[in-house]
């Protein structure tokens, strides 16, 4: 099997990367500009005997993402598995947010899971058989205050796997969302330790997430034991959105 992850050079995209291997995937890393970042990953996936390729591109780019996909094709061939991570956060009151702002949010979170299910979709339907997972976030769900932004991209990434499910499923291909909560990666770093614990306590478990607890649940959206699973996004947000 193989799996194309974008943003897999650190968090939750490096994480994902990891758990696939241990399951027998072979990976390719996509990566935006952090090379060294990605060679780590690309070395801890080395360690569990599964091939890596580093691919170079940014997702909210079309032309670089077609260079990149048609590149992966042509030398590697046509993923089974697609994992649309790559994505960026920036909060901050909606009057304060900016056009670059917005088109950075919907460009790395939106456009880019756009622009790489229509390079890859095609090979998957040739195929018959393929799944995508999509990278979401609660707040795509309920709303954020001082996230409206990120939450309008992330409301249409649900939006856009359930869709896509209906479209490709005739062709055996399965279309899911994970839907993380507070997950202790970088994007959480403008946040005090005040302010993290006050997120774990709303939740039902009582703590915030890591980047394994996602990655977990992608790993099993991608196996056979998901295969009458499609359309559906699954939270992992240790119930702080029930």
């Amino acid at each position: 099997m193989l799996a194309l992850i974008s943003g897999a050079s650190r968090g939750i995209g490096a994480a994902c990367a990891l758990a696939l291997a241990k399951e027998g995937c072979d990976i390719i890393i996509n990566f935006k500009s952090d090379r060294t970042a990605a060679e780590r990953t690309e070395s801890r996936i080395g360690v569990l005997g599964r091939k890596t390729w580093l691919c170079r591109f940014d997702v909210s780019d079309p032309a670089s993402v077609r260079a990149g996909c048609e590149k992966i094709i042509k030398d590697i061939g046509v993923p089974d598995i697609l994992v649309n991570n790559a994505g960026v956060s920036i909060s901050g009151l909606v009057q304060d947010m900016t056009d670059a702002d917005w088109d950075a949010l919907m460009g790395a979170n939106l456009k880019g899971m756009f622009n790489l299910c229509r390079e890859i979709v095609p090979g998957m339907v040739e195929r018959k058989s393929g799944c995508i997972v999509n990278i979401s976030s609660m707040w795509g769900q309920t709303g954020a205050s001082f996230e409206s932004v990120y939450s309008a991209s992330k409301g249409g990434v649900d939006a856009f796997t359930k869709a896509l499910a209906k479209e490709l499923g005739p062709s055996g291909i399965r279309v899911n969302a994970v839907s993380p909560g507070c997950i202790l990666t970088d994007m959480c770093a403008e946040y005090s330790e005040e302010d993290l614990d006050a997120l774990a306590e709303q939740s039902a478990l009582g703590r915030n997430g890591t980047p394994e607890d996602i990655a977990n649940a992608v790993a099993f959206l991608a196996s056979d034991k998901a295969s009458f699973i499609t359309g559906q996004i699954l939270g992992v947000n240790g119930g702080m959105v029930i």
